[in-house]
């Protein structure tokens, strides 16, 4: 039994994972935006602590209020995403999808370390799109204002979960084990913000897509055995080389130099 905190934790694959934890024993913090979803789940085990993760402070908050109650943490779990079609721009000034998909990601990942390397055996799972060579960080404009699409966002976003595995796992120091994890398509996320005929093909696609039960139950495996390497990449059922083209080091490198550079932007203003 440890504690596990999970992002996105209130809806989908998220709500599933962190219910299954509870199940097991575990003290579950789930973090997400919806309150009537979050509170429904509390009790017991599991504590809500709501938040909008598209937002840097609020990413701060949460961090802060974990560190507080929890001096260790045993496992992170990274789900939350939401698809936006329209470009929207937080109170920050970031692009909603970077901020949320990738950058939460990158705050929460290292602002829990010094939790994470008191446990026994710790490990981050980084759910996204590890596997999907389509995509690339715009390195120019992160913030897509131009050019705007949801797959495009969503694809660099990805991107960029997989180049955060590699920057993690070379520049934290952490103990933590970091896996990136590609559950493939699953009968799972809130669709009410997309088109009319969006939601009927995904629909129609979800007729043949994963279970959630059998989507995060490899998570689950990678909280009750970490692998042993610092990095561990797994698109559905097969285990990416370290040399994946997606994984790269000296990409990795640059994008853990830019995103604490925007940091250093947005906090100094």
């Amino acid at each position: 039994m440890g504690v596990v905190v999970v992002s996105g934790g209130t809806n989908g694959m998220g709500r599933a994972f962190a219910l299954g934890r509870a199940e097991r024993g575990d003290t579950v913090v789930v973090v997400g935006r919806s309150r009537a979803r979050g509170e429904a789940m509390a009790g017991g085990a599991v504590t809500f602590l709501p938040a909008d993760l598209s937002g840097v402070a609020e990413n701060r908050r949460v961090v802060a209020e974990i560190l507080a109650e929890h001096p260790v943490v045993d496992a992170l779990a990274l789900f939350a995403n939401a698809v936006s079609t329209r470009r929207e721009v937080t109170a920050e000034g970031l692009e909603r999808t970077f901020a949320l998909y990738y950058l939460s990601r990158y705050l929460l990942s290292f602002g829990l370390r010094p939790a994470l390397d008191r446990a026994a055996r710790p490990v981050i799972v980084n759910v996204a799109g590890v596997g999907v060579t389509r995509g690339a960080v715009r390195w120019t404009d992160p913030q897509l204002s131009t050019g705007y699409s949801a797959v495009r966002a969503q694809l660099q976003a990805g991107r960029a979960n997989d180049l955060l595995g590699a920057g993690f796992a070379a520049r934290s120091g952490s103990r933590a084990r970091y896996v990136l994890f590609h559950p493939g398509f699953a009968r799972s996320g809130d669709r009410s913000g997309l088109p009319v005929v969006v939601r009927g093909l995904l629909a129609v696609a979800s007729l043949a897509a994963r279970p959630i039960a059998e989507a995060v139950a490899p998570i689950h495996g990678f909280v009750d055995g970490p692998p042993a390497a610092a990095l561990t990449a797994v698109d559905r059922d097969r285990v990416l080389p370290p040399d994946f083209p997606t994984l790269d080091a000296g990409a990795a490198a640059r994008l853990m130099d830019l995103t604490e550079r925007l940091l250093a932007e947005r906090e100094g203003q």
